[in-house]
């Protein structure tokens, strides 16, 4: 994971997205204590509902960096997070050129880069864990994972501090289920660059 450090003063913006319901929130929440709290960086969180929260468009942001922040929102997204199709469609545009689209594979069929990695979260919530709801946990276990911004072991901190009492090792169970899918995928393997494809389709 050495190669993922940010230079100190690097913006690091990671967007989750989904629908109303799905814990899009909670889990940008977690993200965001694990950074702040465990990691010495500075990091802001933002989130918005929009009038369809249920059911509908959801997303929050986390921005991270190593000085502060001046502009709490993201501007350009180094990791999108989308639970939905409606999401990766609507905030796809948002992304760098060296982004991360990472998508929950089982609700999300058409991808418009290959700079993306799908994996069944909802799927994984279902069968290993035995409830969907923790779904949003096994994704953030991945974003952890995959975007290199935080201790493993801070995440798990802030989870556990986040949680429900009495329900805090199904979501520690979803987290590591998340990071330890994400282990699996090698990151050198995709295009450095969604530009260089659409450079190629021209």
């Amino acid at each position: 994971m050495g190669s993922n450090v940010m230079k100190n003063d690097e913006r690091y913006e990671i967007r989750f997205s989904g629908s109303g319901g799905q814990g899009i929130i909670t889990a940008a929440v977690v993200m965001a204590d694990g950074v702040g709290a465990f990691d010495n960086k500075h990091v802001c969180q933002t989130q918005s509902y929009g009038p369809e929260a249920r059911g509908g468009k959801s997303k929050a942001e986390v921005v991270i960096s190593g000085s502060p922040i001046d502009y709490p929102k993201a501007l350009r997204v180094d990791l999108l997070l989308a639970m939905t199709q409606t999401a990766c469609d609507a905030y796809f545009s948002d992304i760098k050129a060296d982004g991360l689209l990472v998508v929950d594979s089982g609700l999300v069929k058409q991808l418009p880069t290959s700079r993306s990695v799908s994996i069944p979260f909802t799927q994984i919530a279902r069968e290993q864990i035995g409830r969907e709801l923790v779904a949003n946990m096994v994704a953030l276990g991945a974003v952890g994972y995959l975007s290199g911004q935080v201790s493993l072991d801070g995440l798990e901190k802030a989870l556990l501090s986040r949680v429900p009492k009495g329900t805090e090792k199904m979501n520690s169970d979803a987290l590591h289920a998340g990071i330890e899918e994400a282990k699996k995928i090698d990151l050198n393997l995709l295009p450095k660059s969604v530009l260089s494809e659409w450079e190629d389709e021209l």
